[in-house]
C-alpha cells in the first residue's frame, strides 16, 4: 500500500468509536477536524499537499454519538473531550492542528479548556457565537444555522442529479470539481428506498448546530497556548455575526487572514490556497 494513501480505520477513544482517515507515514502527525455536517474525505485534496513529509489523520465527528437537536444538540465541549481522547487513544502528541467551521471551535475548546497539548494549529471559519447567544434558550427554528440546517434536502435520484442540485446552490457553487465530486462520492449514500441520501442526516447536522450553544468558548480563548492562524474569507455569509480579527486577537499568539474571493467553506473553494497559507504557517 502507499504510505500516502488515505485509509478508514476506526478506534475506540473511552466510551465511543471514532471512525478516522489516516495517511500511513510515519511524520509528524497534523490532525484536520471537518466542519459541521461535512466529513473527513473533503480533506483529501489539501491532506495530498502534506503527504511528503507528514502522518494526516482526520476523525469523523456526525454520528459517534446519538443527539436530538430539540433537547439541545450534542455539545461541542463533549466534541473536544472525544478529540482529546480521540488523540490518547492514537498516542497523537503535540500535533499540529486544522479545523473547519465546528473544527475550528473544538480544536480550540479542547486545547484552551481542558489542555491537549497542540503545536500550532489553522483555524478555517470557527464558529464562535456572539456571547449573549450562550445564554439564551433558542429552539432549532431560532437557531441561525441549526434552523437552515434541519430543512437541507436530503434525497436525490442519483449521483448525477444530486452534483447538479449541489452546483444550483449558493453554498456549493464556487466548491473545487474534485471536492464536490468527493461530497457526493462519501458524504451521500444509497438510502432505504432508493436513489441517495446523506450520510450525516439532517438532524443529526442540527443537533451538532444546536450543541454550539452547550459551551461557551470565549472565556478560554486566552488559554490557548499555541500559535493560532485563523482564516476568515472574503464573502463569508457569517460576517454580519461572527468577528474573526476579534477571535484572532483574544489568542495570545493569534494571527488573522483574509482569504480573498472565498466565502465560509474556504477549503472547499480553494483547496490548493488552503494548502499553502497551512503549510506556511507550520513550516515558517
Amino acid at each position: 500500500m502507499n504510505k500516502n494513501e488515505m485509509v478508514l480505520k476506526t478506534i475506540d477513544a473511552g466510551d465511543v468509536s471514532i471512525e478516522y482517515l489516516t495517511s500511513q507515514n510515519d511524520g509528524p502527525a497534523i490532525v484536520f477536524l471537518h466542519a459541521t455536517g461535512f466529513l473527513p474525505w473533503l480533506w483529501k485534496p489539501i491532506a495530498r499537499q502534506f503527504s511528503d513529509a507528514y502522518r494526516v489523520i482526520a476523525p469523523y465527528f456526525c454520528d459517534h454519538r446519538e443527539a436530538d437537536p430539540h433537547e439541545g444538540g450534542l455539545s461541542w465541549a463533549l466534541l473536544a473531550e472525544d478529540l482529546a481522547r480521540f488523540c490518547a487513544a492514537l498516542d497523537i502528541q503535540n500535533p499540529c492542528m486544522v479545523g473547519h467551521s465546528m473544527g475550528g471551535a473544538v480544536i480550540a475548546i479542547a486545547a484552551g479548556a481542558l489542555g491537549l497539548k497542540v503545536k500550532k494549529t489553522v483555524l478555517i471559519e470557527p464558529i464562535f457565537l456572539p456571547r449573549e447567544i450562550y445564554s439564551i434558550d433558542l429552539t432549532v427554528d431560532q437557531h441561525p444555522l441549526a434552523s437552515k440546517s434541519i430543512r437541507r434536502r436530503n434525497s436525490w435520484a442519483d449521483a448525477k442529479e444530486a452534483k447538479a442540485y449541489l452546483k444550483s446552490k449558493r453554498l456549493f457553487a464556487a466548491w473545487d470539481d474534485e471536492m464536490l465530486d468527493l461530497y457526493v462520492a462519501y458524504g451521500m449514500a444509497p438510502a432505504a428506498e432508493g436513489g441517495l441520501s446523506l450520510v450525516c442526516h439532517p438532524k443529526k447536522e442540527a443537533a451538532l448546530f444546536m450543541g454550539s450553544r452547550g459551551y461557551d468558548p470565549w472565556p478560554i480563548l486566552s488559554q490557548v497556548a499555541c500559535p493560532v492562524l485563523v482564516l476568515e474569507g472574503e464573502h463569508t455569509e457569517n460576517k454580519g455575526f461572527i468577528d474573526q480579527k476579534k477571535i484572532a486577537a483574544m489568542f495570545p499568539a493569534g494571527e488573522y487572514h483574509l482569504v480573498e474571493n472565498a466565502g465560509h467553506l474556504i477549503p472547499m473553494e480553494r483547496p490548493k490556497e488552503t494548502a499553502n497559507i497551512i503549510r506556511e504557517f507550520f513550516e515558517r
